[in-house]
Order: structure tokens, then C-alpha cells, then sequence
């Protein structure tokens, strides 16, 4: 079944769209529905030869022109990424699911995040260093790493692309991604971009097919010098020994299960307002989403009560409908996981205070969810539930929450509210997190780091600093003749 405006997804290979060699496509389908919306290439082994042969050919192109005019077509791409925006959201909401809105959202984030690189690619600057000997010069250069393999979900399927898109070519590599088969539209939307900027053939490229496979070839290729992944802990890991067997620089931005502290002095309608449209964001699918609420006992029941409030004044619906603002989840995976994951707290003692439950008998909607009383040997308390779901414990100190706060292996992202200077203090210094929001939403832009500590990853996509990861230091030593 087609849906309006909805086309089939081809393999982005040397600056030319093209089917896999052996013909293998795969079945997209929208979430909303359950039905098919249209079909993606398989890549294959050769395809993936064509691909790395295309991107280092683009690689030797790319480096070679200088910065300022890598950061003009650049912009020329974000601009036509801001043109299209309304055009990419409505695939990329019939393939992930996502309000429309929110999809508008994104993509307009998209366009920003390679405008900012585009122009901090202009200020990698080396050094020159004072010699011991007065005959010698002596410089620090930076280069371009080569080739980078990136590896990207379904939940934002045109931003994790794009931040590590665009700190790749505003370094001066070439770039070439495997997206996610789910939602393949949207990002072959984002790379088009660039290919009509004019960017030399190969400097993008795009692949989809087994994760497994294409990993599994990519990573331990010599063509490849660079490594970056955004996805599940276990996944990474994985991916992150292959590349260290094989000596390449990674960047891993891993999966949290980000704590929201609410203190005793917290103001509430703030904190239900700013944590509740963060947890409900992208139907939960979000890897900075709150979701263990860690709020004071004093003001517990009031927090509950609001919190209850905002979840049952949200509309589940088609991405597309008017109105929508919590669409279906990514894909029936996600709707059987929501299931375990209630029926686990029930049976260690939460109480469902919202939702709780399967939406309607066709697509992936499940209802904007509440628990309390949550036990902390509750599976939604020690792992990640990707999903529309909010679990709430009371604590009696701020030490204590902080102590529960950092008590997993995750540290990605976490929140706070309180108007107490001591609190912001202690939870700034004493939170383990990678990105930290006190009173306020999530609020990530392109010249703040983004990334996590423990097995939240490391490296950063955001600031200057995600530049450094596809950069390399040369040191230049000059004797005169």
C-alpha cells in the first residue's frame, strides 16, 4: 500500500542513487497502520566495496578544499534541508511515527546543526611553538582523520545522522552511514541535501541492509579510520572492541535512563511542564528521555497529580492527524517491550496511576503512562523502557537522590529542578552524567558537548569538541637549510 508522498529508498553510492547489485529490497512500514509504506535496498558485500571505494575517493576530493568553501556548501546544504523541511518531517512521520510537528522540529534542528559545524570548521587551528633551537620551527597541524562509518537508529532518524554529518565534513572527511532500514527516507532526504550542494562524489554515502553484516565489514576495513555509533549499551560495546581491535578512533553515544530529581523547594508546575514534555517527547523513544522521577516525599502526591494531569492531556494518533501529540511507537518491538515492562512493575508493587496499556487494535499506540510506588528491583527502574512510560519514587534527602541517581552504570543525561543555589551546586558537581538540565527541559544545541560517561558511551557530538574525534595532531619540526 502506498501513502502519499512516501517513495521507495535507494543506496546513495559515488554522488549516484542506485538499487543493492543483488536487487534485495526490504518492507517499510508505518507505524501508525502496521502497513507497508514502500521498499529500501538491501546492501549487499559489493555494494558496501563500491561504497568504501566511493568514500575514500571523496575523502582525497573533500580534504583538499579549503575550509571556507567546504563551510559554503555546507551551508548551501542547510539551507536546502530548511527549504524541504516540511517535505522530509512527512516521511519521516510515516516512517518512525513522530508528530508532525516534532518532526518539523527536527529537521529545522538539522539545518542549524550544519550551518554551526559548517562554520566551526573554519576555526580548526594548529599552533606554532616556540623551538629550544632558535634555527628550528617547530607546529602543531591538524588534519582530517579519512574516512569515517557511522551508525544510526530509527528514533531520530535525520539528527543522529546529522551531528555526526556535519562535524565529518566540516573536519574535512568523507562520510558513510548506515541508517536505519525502518526509517530510510528521511535520511536519504538529509544526504540528497548535500548531494545537490555539490559536496565531490563519495564524500557522502548511504547504506542500509543487516546491521550485523555491514558492521561486521566496514569497521575492520582499512579504508575506514573513523568510528561513530549512536544506539543500545550491549550494541556499542560490541562495536566499540571491533574498532579498538582494529586501532580506529570511536565515538560512542550509548543508551541512559536519565533521573529527575524534584527537591523539597522545586517549583512543580515547572517541573510536571518541563520533564513531563521531555518524557512524552518522540513517545518516550528518546535516549536523553527522564525516566526515573526522583521526587521529594512532601510534594510527591501534588508532583503525581500534575504529572497524571499532563500525561491524559496528550492526544495518541497518526503522526499526520491534526492535533496529535503523542504518535504510535517506532515499531510492534517497542509495543511488546511496553507490555513486559508494566507487567514487571505490577508485579513488584507499582501502582499505575495513567495509561498503562495497548491503544486501539491496529498500529503501535500505547498509552501515556504513570507509575507509582515504583520498587526499586522494578525492571523500568534499572533499565532503559524506551517508551511513553514515567516511574516515580519519593526519596527524604537530596543525598539520597543523588545516590539513587548514580546508583546504574548509565550516564547520559539527567535533570533537576530546585531554587536552592547549595542544590544546584551539589547536583552539578555530584551527578554522573554526561549533560545535566536543572529546571528546564532538554535544551541540546550544536555548540554545547553532547555525549555520556560510564556505559552511557564516550566522545562528544556537540561543541567543538565532537570536532577533535575526526581530527589528527601532527607535530612538524622545520630546521633551516
Amino acid at each position: 500500500m502506498a501513502t502519499s508522498g512516501y517513495t521507495d529508498t535507494r543506496l546513495l553510492i559515488n554522488g549516484e542513487w542506485s538499487d543493492a547489485k543483488s536487487g534485495k529490497t526490504l518492507d517499510v512500514i508505518n507505524p501508525a497502520t502496521g502497513q507497508p509504506i514502500g521498499r529500501v535496498a538491501h546492501a549487499g558485500i559489493p555494494d558496501l566495496d563500491r561504497a568504501l571505494e566511493a568514500a575514500q575517493k571523496g575523502f582525497e576530493a573533500w580534504r583538499k578544499i579549503p575550509a571556507n568553501e567546504r563551510a559554503t556548501t555546507m551551508r548551501k546544504a542547510a539551507s536546502l534541508v530548511r527549504e524541504r523541511a516540511a517535505d522530509i518531517a512527512r516521511l519521516m512521520t510515516q516512517e518512525q511515527g513522530k508528530p508532525f510537528a516534532e518532526a518539523r522540529v527536527e529537521v529545522l534542528a538539522a539545518a542549524d546543526i550544519i550551518e554551526w559545524f559548517a562554520d566551526e570548521g573554519r576555526r580548526v587551528y594548529g599552533r606554532i611553538v616556540p623551538s629550544r633551537n632558535l634555527s628550528a620551527q617547530q607546529l602543531v597541524i591538524k588534519e582530517p582523520i579519512g574516512p569515517v562509518a557511522a551508525f544510526t537508529p530509527w528514533n531520530f532518524p535525520v539528527n543522529q545522522i546529522v551531528r555526526k554529518l556535519s562535524a565529518a565534513l566540516a573536519s574535512g572527511c568523507s562520510f558513510l552511514v548506515k541508517a536505519p532500514e525502518e526509517t530510510p527516507a528521511s535520511p536519504a532526504a538529509l544526504l540528497q541535501a548535500f548531494v545537490e550542494a555539490g559536496v565531490p562524489a563519495g564524500t557522502v554515502g548511504l547504506v542500509f541492509g543487516d546491521p550485523a553484516e555491514i558492521s561486521g565489514y566496514l569497521i575492520p576495513h582499512p579504508v575506514i579510520r573513523k568510528v561513530t555509533f549512536t544506539g543500545s549499551t550491549p550494541v556499542g560495546k560490541q562495536l566499540a572492541a571491533l574498532a579498538g581491535a582494529h586501532m580506529k578512533r570511536a565515538t560512542m553515544e550509548l543508551g541512559g535512563h536519565a533521573p529527575v530529581i524534584v527537591a523539597e523547594d522545586a517549583d512543580v508546575a515547572l517541573a510536571v511542564k518541563a520533564s513531563g514534555g521531555a518524557k512524552f517527547r518522540n513517545a518516550g523513544q528518546v535516549c536523553i528521555s527522564p525516566t526515573r522521577f526522583l521526587v521529594h516525599n512532601s510534594i510527591r502526591e501534588e508532583f503525581v497529580q500534575a504529572l497524571v494531569k499532563h500525561a491524559e492531556s496528550l492526544k495518541v494518533g497518526d503522526g499526520l492527524a491534526e492535533g496529535t501529540t503523542l504518535g504510535p511507537l517506532a515499531n510492534s518491538r517497542r509495543l511488546a517491550a511496553m507490555g513486559k515492562v508494566l507487567d514487571n512493575a505490577r508485579s513488584t508493587g507499582a501502582t499505575v496511576a495513567t495509561g498503562g496499556e495497548r491503544v486501539g487494535s491496529e498500529g503501535n499506540f500505547f498509552a501515556p503512562t504513570v507509575l507509582t510506588n515504583v520498587s526499586l528491583e522494578a525492571d523500568v527502574f534499572n533499565n532503559e523502557p524506551f517508551g511513553p512510560v514515567a516511574a516515580v519514587r519519593g526519596f527524604d534527602t537530596l543525598e539520597e537522590a543523588i545516590g539513587e541517581a548514580n546508583r546504574l552504570p548509565y550516564g547520559l543525561a539527567g535533570y533537576a529542578f530546585t531554587k536552592s543555589f547549595r542544590n544546584v551546586h551539589l547536583l552539578s558537581q555530584q551527578m554522573e552524567v554526561g549533560m545535566l538540565w536543572i529546571n528546564q527541559p532538554a535544551t541540546p544545541s550544536p555548540e554545547m558537548p553532547f555525549g555520556g560517561v560510564k556505559d552511557s558511551g564516550y566522545g562528544s557530538e556537540g561543541g567543538p569538541e565532537a570536532m577533535e574525534a575526526y581530527l589528527v595532531t601532527k607535530a612538524v619540526s622545520v630546521m633551516a637549510a
